[in-house]
Formats: structure tokens, C-alpha cells, sequence
């Protein structure tokens, strides 16, 4: 599974649920936010590490405002987990062990 870009609340919902069991990461990030750019190269890390069990749906929030705004995106870089279609954890930031210890946590 290659890290998806998504910009419609349909593709959006398309992903989450042929995810099906696997974990989904959603990264709600903007082109101008300095520390989404800072943290992706740990996303497509994390990715890496675990091809056959992680999803990264990338949500570029001015591209994308339908989703941002059902999830209440209100800062970036706002990460989402799903699995099984549902939302088991949500945090903001670009702290990288945070991320790591979470995608850890629901793999």
C-alpha cells in the first residue's frame, strides 16, 4: 500500500474502508507547515517499516477542507488513527516518538 493523498471526503471514505483490518494513519498537514514538513520523513519511515499492516492517508487541509472540517482539524500537523473504519486515537504536533509510540500501540 503506497501513502495516498487524498482530497475528497469520498476518496476519504473509499480508503478507510478498504483499510479494512489494517491501521490507517491520517496526517492532516498544510504545504506551508513547516513542522508537517518537518515530521514526514518519519511518516514515510513508519510506513516503511510496516507496509502490509499501515495505511497513510496524507489530507492537505486547504485542499481538502470537507475533511478537515468533519474532523475538526483546528492546528497541524493533527494525526488520526483508524482501525476497522473507527478512530481509536488522535493527537497534534510534530513530536516524533509520539508518533511512533501510538502507530506502535494500534498496530
Amino acid at each position: 500500500m503506497v501513502i495516498k493523498d487524498i482530497d475528497s471526503l469520498d476518496d476519504f471514505n473509499k480508503c478507510l474502508s478498504e483499510a479494512c483490518d489494517k491501521l490507517v494513519l491520517v496526517d492532516f498537514h498544510a504545504e506551508w507547515c513547516g513542522p508537517c514538513k518537518m515530521i514526514a520523513p518519519e511518516i514515510k519511515k513508519l510506513h516503511d517499516e510496516n507496509p502490509d499492516k499501515l495505511v497513510v492517508i496524507k489530507v492537505d487541509v486547504d485542499e481538502a477542507s470537507d475533511i478537515s472540517e468533519k474532523y475538526e482539524i483546528q492546528a497541524m500537523p493533527t494525526f488520526i488513527f483508524f482501525k476497522n473504519g473507527k478512530e481509536v486515537e488522535q493527537f497534534k504536533g510534530a513530536n516524533k516518538e509520539k508518533l511512533r509510540e501510538l502507530t506502535v500501540k494500534h498496530l
